[in-house]
């Protein structure tokens, strides 16, 4: 009796708890994540007698801008989300439509999961586009407002958003007016607030791609934070 309960326990507990070990450990280097590519700088900290680096990732600084309701908003208000950023106007007769309703069709493709991502327009020409105009343009394209902040502030600190935190000239290849950014990149953030990725917002290729990485970075491990198998 005590020879089929030992058997059972194995079958039952032991062996899917090491299938599982064994899995994540060779698997670990089997998906590719989206890259980080920008850091502030590298630790040196010395242990076991040897020099061990960490690399200080680049985060979107923290901001407060309007969004289409009129309330002062930041990435931190959305807590630990996923965000898909572009850049836009309202008033754009060329890219710019295309780039909102590729950015409403990853916002469909996530409906069912809305609690893992958040999307977040930047107007480039905020002395024309109030909080009125944003709310009117993210109707007329039939956003869910409650998950897609479309914000207007100060030129000068979108444009300082634009260049110096996201790296639009970098993700176009300096291919870019910095007096007027109009680009058609989509950029994606984890929940740290590191840009992970860029895309060509036009591309229905590229929005493909958009909703693989956001499902690989949901997914990610947070390398400070221990697991627990049996964790309630």
């Amino acid at each position: 009796m005590k020879g089929r309960v030992l058997i059972a326990l194995i079958v039952v507990v032991i062996i899917p708890v090491v299938s599982y070990l064994i899995v994540d450990h060779y698997s670990r280097g089997a998906v590719e994540m989206p890259r980080r590519y920008f850091y502030d700088t590298v630790l040196v900290k010395r242990e076991k007698g040897r020099d061990v680096y960490d690399t200080v990732w680049h985060k979107i600084k923290p901001f407060k801008l309007k969004n289409q309701f009129g309330n002062e908003v930041g990435l931190d208000d959305w807590g630990e989300k996923i965000i898909v950023v572009d850049f836009f106007f309202t008033s754009c007769p060329s890219i710019c439509p295309t780039l909102t309703r590729n950015m409403k069709r990853l916002q469909t493709a996530f409906k069912k999961t809305d609690t893992i991502v958040r999307f977040v327009s930047f107007s480039i020409d905020p002395e024309r586009d109030s909080v009125a105009k944003l709310k009117a343009y993210g109707d007329k394209f039939q956003i869910d407002h409650d998950s897609w902040w479309m914000l207007t502030g100060p030129k000068k600190e979108i444009y300082d958003i634009a260049l110096n935190e996201f790296k639009a000239s970098v993700a176009s290849n300096g291919n870019i007016d910095t007096g007027f950014i109009h680009t058609e990149k989509i950029f994606l953030l984890d929940k740290e607030h590191v840009v992970r990725a860029w895309y060509n917002g036009l591309d229905s290729v590229h929005l493909d791609q958009v909703i693989k990485d956001v499902v690989l970075l949901n997914m990610e491990r947070d390398k400070k934070k221990k697991r627990n198998l049996f964790r309630k």
